[in-house]
């Protein structure tokens, strides 16, 4: 069993709907065949809460506007660390950069086959990665600073 073509189409619209709000490694994976609640998971991460809350806004608002859908369920929304969004179909994952480096869903997923993605939503990888070395360097330069 592989996906269906109405959860490629609402993974493409909330995969780009994630890129155009600057979300980091977005990936998604086809998990019809392993799971029977649901045929594939969007995995994207933001460095910040306020910044995967507008992810998660955007997803939200894009897929009503354009697909008429609205998710059966979202949870995570107080602390903004991983909200979750339940469209049946489709389980959107979006997470504070922290929270996808300590759960690692990809490892727990990474048999399942990769769903082709927008152009814009494949950009992000590696995203996370180069942002905290970014950080790294800012806060070491801030380090610095204090020690003159």
């Amino acid at each position: 069993m592989t996906a269906t073509d109405r959860s490629i189409e609402l993974i493409q619209s909330a995969a780009q709907a994630a890129a155009d709000k600057l979300a980091h490694d977005i990936i998604a994976y086809d998990v019809s065949d392993v799971l029977s609640i649901t045929d594939a998971f969007l995995l994207a991460s933001a460095p910040n809460d306020r910044q995967v809350k507008s992810i998660v806004d955007e997803i939200e608002e894009r897929l009503q506007k354009e697909l008429g859908v609205k998710p059966v369920r979202r949870e995570g929304d107080r602390d903004a660390r991983w909200i979750l969004l339940d469209y049946v179909d489709i389980v959107v994952h979006v997470q504070h950069s922290e929270e996808r480096v300590f759960y690692a869903l990809e490892r727990l997923w990474k048999d399942c086959p990769e769903l082709e993605l927008p152009a814009d939503a494949k950009a992000t990888r590696g995203k996370a990665q180069e942002h905290a070395k970014l950080q790294a360097e800012e806060d070491d330069a801030a380090g610095f600073e204090d020690l003159r």
